[in-house]
Protein backbone atom coordinates (compact mmCIF):
# COMPACT_ATOMS: atom_id res chain seq x y z
CA UNK A 1 0.00 0.00 0.00
CA UNK A 2 1.27 3.54 -1.32
CA UNK A 3 2.36 5.45 1.26
CA UNK A 4 -0.36 8.60 1.60
CA UNK A 5 1.19 10.54 4.41
CA UNK A 6 1.80 14.32 3.08
CA UNK A 7 5.15 15.52 2.85
CA UNK A 8 6.42 18.39 4.80
CA UNK A 9 7.17 21.04 2.48
CA UNK A 10 10.74 22.23 2.20
CA UNK A 11 11.28 25.70 4.00
CA UNK A 12 11.23 28.63 1.97
CA UNK A 13 14.83 30.17 0.75
CA UNK A 14 15.31 33.70 2.24
CA UNK A 15 18.78 34.18 0.87
CA UNK A 16 20.58 32.33 -1.87
CA UNK A 17 24.55 33.27 -3.06
CA UNK A 18 24.98 32.23 -6.36
CA UNK A 19 28.05 31.33 -7.32
CA UNK A 20 30.13 34.75 -6.50
CA UNK A 21 33.48 36.20 -7.34
CA UNK A 22 34.78 38.71 -4.46
CA UNK A 23 37.71 41.21 -5.86
CA UNK A 24 39.38 43.79 -3.62
CA UNK A 25 41.06 46.48 -5.19
CA UNK A 26 40.25 45.74 -8.43
CA UNK A 27 43.16 42.85 -8.41
CA UNK A 28 43.28 40.57 -5.12
CA UNK A 29 40.40 37.72 -5.92
CA UNK A 30 38.73 36.40 -2.57
CA UNK A 31 35.74 34.14 -3.06
CA UNK A 32 35.99 31.63 -6.17
CA UNK A 33 32.48 30.28 -6.83
CA UNK A 34 30.76 30.41 -3.85
CA UNK A 35 27.27 29.44 -3.53
CA UNK A 36 25.18 28.51 -0.31
CA UNK A 37 21.01 29.16 0.41
CA UNK A 38 19.48 30.25 4.29
CA UNK A 39 16.09 28.92 4.53
CA UNK A 40 13.49 31.09 6.35
CA UNK A 41 13.98 30.69 10.28
CA UNK A 42 16.56 28.21 10.07
CA UNK A 43 20.30 28.75 11.37
CA UNK A 44 22.69 28.09 9.20
CA UNK A 45 26.72 28.00 9.71
CA UNK A 46 29.74 28.82 7.75
CA UNK A 47 33.03 27.34 9.15
CA UNK A 48 36.69 27.54 8.17
CA UNK A 49 39.75 29.06 9.24
CA UNK A 50 41.29 32.38 9.65
CA UNK A 51 41.41 33.70 5.72
CA UNK A 52 39.19 30.68 4.47
CA UNK A 53 36.54 33.83 3.05
CA UNK A 54 33.91 33.60 5.79
CA UNK A 55 33.78 37.63 6.59
CA UNK A 56 34.17 38.23 2.97
CA UNK A 57 31.39 36.46 2.52
CA UNK A 58 28.82 38.26 5.10
CA UNK A 59 30.32 41.54 4.02
CA UNK A 60 29.07 40.40 0.53
CA UNK A 61 25.75 40.17 1.53
CA UNK A 62 25.16 43.18 3.71
CA UNK A 63 27.06 45.49 1.00
CA UNK A 64 30.07 45.96 3.62
CA UNK A 65 32.54 45.33 1.05
CA UNK A 66 31.37 48.65 -0.76
CA UNK A 67 33.31 50.35 2.49
CA UNK A 68 37.10 48.44 1.81
CA UNK A 69 36.73 48.23 -1.89
CA UNK A 70 35.61 45.13 -2.73
CA UNK A 71 32.75 44.02 -5.14
CA UNK A 72 31.25 40.83 -6.10
CA UNK A 73 32.46 40.44 -9.75
CA UNK A 74 30.53 37.49 -10.94
CA UNK A 75 27.75 35.89 -9.04
CA UNK A 76 24.40 36.77 -7.11
CA UNK A 77 23.11 37.65 -3.94
CA UNK A 78 19.37 37.41 -3.97
CA UNK A 79 17.56 38.14 -1.09
CA UNK A 80 13.84 37.16 -1.19
CA UNK A 81 14.44 36.83 -4.73
CA UNK A 82 15.49 40.00 -5.38
CA UNK A 83 18.73 40.91 -6.68
CA UNK A 84 21.05 42.42 -3.83
CA UNK A 85 24.67 42.75 -4.94
CA UNK A 86 26.78 45.14 -4.58
CA UNK A 87 23.82 47.71 -3.18
CA UNK A 88 24.73 50.00 -0.49
CA UNK A 89 25.01 48.66 3.11
CA UNK A 90 22.36 51.51 4.30
CA UNK A 91 19.69 49.56 1.35
CA UNK A 92 20.58 46.23 2.46
CA UNK A 93 19.68 46.87 6.32
CA UNK A 94 16.36 48.65 5.13
CA UNK A 95 15.59 45.26 3.19
CA UNK A 96 15.85 43.93 6.48
CA UNK A 97 19.96 42.04 6.83
CA UNK A 98 21.81 43.31 9.84
CA UNK A 99 25.22 42.02 10.43
CA UNK A 100 27.08 41.80 13.41
CA UNK A 101 30.49 43.03 13.19
CA UNK A 102 33.30 40.48 14.13
CA UNK A 103 34.80 42.30 17.35
CA UNK A 104 31.38 43.76 18.48
CA UNK A 105 32.32 47.43 17.95
CA UNK A 106 30.18 48.96 20.53
CA UNK A 107 29.78 52.60 20.76
CA UNK A 108 32.34 52.83 23.97
CA UNK A 109 31.25 56.33 25.58
CA UNK A 110 27.79 55.66 25.24
CA UNK A 111 25.51 53.94 27.24
CA UNK A 112 24.12 50.57 26.97
CA UNK A 113 20.61 52.10 26.59
CA UNK A 114 21.83 54.19 23.85
CA UNK A 115 24.09 51.91 22.22
CA UNK A 116 20.37 49.74 22.12
CA UNK A 117 18.43 52.87 20.82
CA UNK A 118 20.98 53.11 18.14
CA UNK A 119 19.90 49.70 16.71
CA UNK A 120 16.00 51.21 16.45
CA UNK A 121 17.51 54.33 14.47
CA UNK A 122 15.69 53.02 10.92
CA UNK A 123 12.96 52.04 12.69
CA UNK A 124 9.44 54.48 12.81
CA UNK A 125 6.98 52.38 14.77
CA UNK A 126 5.94 52.61 17.81
CA UNK A 127 7.37 49.13 19.34
CA UNK A 128 10.70 50.35 20.12
CA UNK A 129 9.97 50.71 24.26
CA UNK A 130 8.57 47.40 23.79
CA UNK A 131 11.33 45.31 21.84
CA UNK A 132 13.78 47.24 24.48
CA UNK A 133 12.17 44.92 27.16
CA UNK A 134 12.59 42.11 25.06
CA UNK A 135 16.21 42.64 24.74
CA UNK A 136 16.70 42.93 28.48
CA UNK A 137 14.69 39.94 28.99
CA UNK A 138 16.84 38.39 26.81
CA UNK A 139 20.39 39.52 28.35
CA UNK A 140 19.86 40.10 32.10
CA UNK A 141 23.05 40.74 32.13
CA UNK A 142 22.43 44.41 30.27
CA UNK A 143 19.42 45.39 32.28
CA UNK A 144 21.74 45.39 35.20
CA UNK A 145 24.32 47.47 33.49
CA UNK A 146 21.88 49.93 31.27
CA UNK A 147 22.88 53.44 31.83
CA UNK A 148 26.70 52.12 32.64
CA UNK A 149 28.84 53.32 29.64
CA UNK A 150 29.41 50.33 27.05
CA UNK A 151 33.43 50.53 27.11
CA UNK A 152 33.22 49.15 30.87
CA UNK A 153 31.55 46.29 29.72
CA UNK A 154 33.37 42.81 29.69
CA UNK A 155 33.83 41.10 26.45
CA UNK A 156 30.89 38.71 26.61
CA UNK A 157 28.71 41.66 28.01
CA UNK A 158 29.22 44.01 24.95
CA UNK A 159 28.69 40.68 22.75
CA UNK A 160 25.56 40.30 24.11
CA UNK A 161 24.69 44.04 23.41
CA UNK A 162 25.58 43.71 19.85
CA UNK A 163 23.25 41.05 18.97
CA UNK A 164 20.93 43.40 21.06
CA UNK A 165 21.09 46.46 19.40
CA UNK A 166 20.88 44.40 16.32
CA UNK A 167 17.81 42.92 17.32
CA UNK A 168 16.78 46.31 17.66
CA UNK A 169 16.21 46.74 14.30
CA UNK A 170 13.68 44.23 14.24
CA UNK A 171 15.76 42.62 11.12
CA UNK A 172 14.29 39.63 8.88
CA UNK A 173 17.58 38.00 8.85
CA UNK A 174 20.90 38.49 11.05
CA UNK A 175 24.51 37.88 10.20
CA UNK A 176 26.72 37.34 13.35
CA UNK A 177 30.28 36.91 12.51
CA UNK A 178 32.21 35.07 15.25
CA UNK A 179 30.15 35.34 18.21
CA UNK A 180 32.05 33.57 20.19
CA UNK A 181 35.88 35.63 19.66
CA UNK A 182 37.45 36.22 22.71
CA UNK A 183 35.12 34.50 25.35
CA UNK A 184 35.53 32.56 28.06
CA UNK A 185 34.16 28.42 26.90
CA UNK A 186 31.49 29.30 29.69
CA UNK A 187 30.50 32.69 28.24
CA UNK A 188 30.37 30.93 24.57
CA UNK A 189 27.53 28.43 25.77
CA UNK A 190 25.71 31.13 27.47
CA UNK A 191 25.75 33.30 24.21
CA UNK A 192 24.87 30.36 21.80
CA UNK A 193 22.57 29.69 24.19
CA UNK A 194 20.59 32.95 24.05
CA UNK A 195 21.27 32.77 19.85
CA UNK A 196 19.35 29.74 19.88
CA UNK A 197 16.22 30.96 21.92
CA UNK A 198 16.03 34.04 19.89
CA UNK A 199 15.85 31.87 16.94
CA UNK A 200 13.35 29.60 18.25
CA UNK A 201 11.43 32.56 20.18
CA UNK A 202 11.44 34.77 16.87
CA UNK A 203 11.45 32.46 14.06
CA UNK A 204 14.90 34.71 12.90
CA UNK A 205 16.72 33.40 10.19
CA UNK A 206 20.41 33.35 11.14
CA UNK A 207 23.71 33.56 9.17
CA UNK A 208 26.84 32.15 11.68
CA UNK A 209 29.96 32.72 10.82
CA UNK A 210 32.37 30.30 13.35
CA UNK A 211 35.69 29.12 13.78
CA UNK A 212 34.01 27.14 17.06
CA UNK A 213 32.56 24.09 14.81
CA UNK A 214 31.64 22.28 17.99
CA UNK A 215 29.44 24.79 19.26
CA UNK A 216 28.12 25.99 15.78
CA UNK A 217 27.36 23.03 14.55
CA UNK A 218 25.07 22.06 17.61
CA UNK A 219 23.36 25.22 16.86
CA UNK A 220 22.42 25.14 12.97
CA UNK A 221 20.40 23.35 10.67
CA UNK A 222 22.95 23.07 7.80
CA UNK A 223 26.27 24.15 7.73
CA UNK A 224 28.97 25.03 4.84
CA UNK A 225 32.84 24.95 5.36
CA UNK A 226 35.00 26.98 3.48
CA UNK A 227 38.84 26.66 2.58
CA UNK A 228 40.86 29.58 0.24
CA UNK A 229 37.80 31.43 -1.10
CA UNK A 230 35.81 28.30 -2.01
CA UNK A 231 33.05 25.82 0.26
CA UNK A 232 34.34 22.54 0.15
CA UNK A 233 31.49 21.15 2.24
CA UNK A 234 27.98 21.07 2.85
CA UNK A 235 25.73 19.31 4.76
CA UNK A 236 22.64 18.91 7.42
CA UNK A 237 24.27 19.22 11.39
CA UNK A 238 23.83 15.73 11.29
CA UNK A 239 25.77 14.97 8.50
CA UNK A 240 28.40 17.40 9.16
CA UNK A 241 29.11 16.19 12.40
CA UNK A 242 29.10 12.94 11.52
CA UNK A 243 31.79 12.90 8.91
CA UNK A 244 34.88 11.75 9.83
CA UNK A 245 36.81 14.23 7.82
CA UNK A 246 34.85 16.99 9.54
CA UNK A 247 35.83 15.57 12.82
CA UNK A 248 39.54 14.83 12.22
CA UNK A 249 39.78 18.91 10.68
CA UNK A 250 37.30 20.76 12.94
CA UNK A 251 36.16 18.57 16.12
CA UNK A 252 39.00 16.96 17.34
CA UNK A 253 40.92 17.09 20.87
CA UNK A 254 43.11 20.01 20.26
CA UNK A 255 45.32 18.69 17.65
CA UNK A 256 46.91 21.08 14.71
CA UNK A 257 43.85 21.65 12.47
CA UNK A 258 44.41 20.05 8.43
CA UNK A 259 43.11 21.11 5.37
CA UNK A 260 40.52 18.97 3.72
CA UNK A 261 42.63 19.15 0.93
CA UNK A 262 45.27 17.31 2.41
CA UNK A 263 43.42 14.49 3.25
CA UNK A 264 43.33 11.31 1.40
CA UNK A 265 40.18 9.84 1.25
CA UNK A 266 39.11 8.13 -2.15
CA UNK A 267 35.48 8.83 -1.58
CA UNK A 268 35.57 12.32 -0.11
CA UNK A 269 37.78 13.56 -3.48
CA UNK A 270 35.32 11.82 -5.80
CA UNK A 271 32.33 13.33 -4.21
CA UNK A 272 34.49 17.38 -4.18
CA UNK A 273 36.21 16.87 -7.30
Amino acid sequence: MADTAPRQAAPETMLSVNNIEVVYDDVILVLRGVSLEVPKGQIVTLLGANGAGKSTTLKAISGLLKTEDGEVTRGTVTFDGETISNQDPEKIVRKGIFQVMEGRRVVEDMTTIENLRLGAFTRRDKNVRRDMDMVMDYFPRLKERAGGLAGYLSGGEQQMLAIGRALMARPRMLLLDEPSMGLSPLLVKEVFGIIESINRDQGLTMLLVEQNASQALKLADYGYIMESGKVVLDGTQEELLSNEDVKESYLGGGEQRRSFKNLKSYKRRKRWL
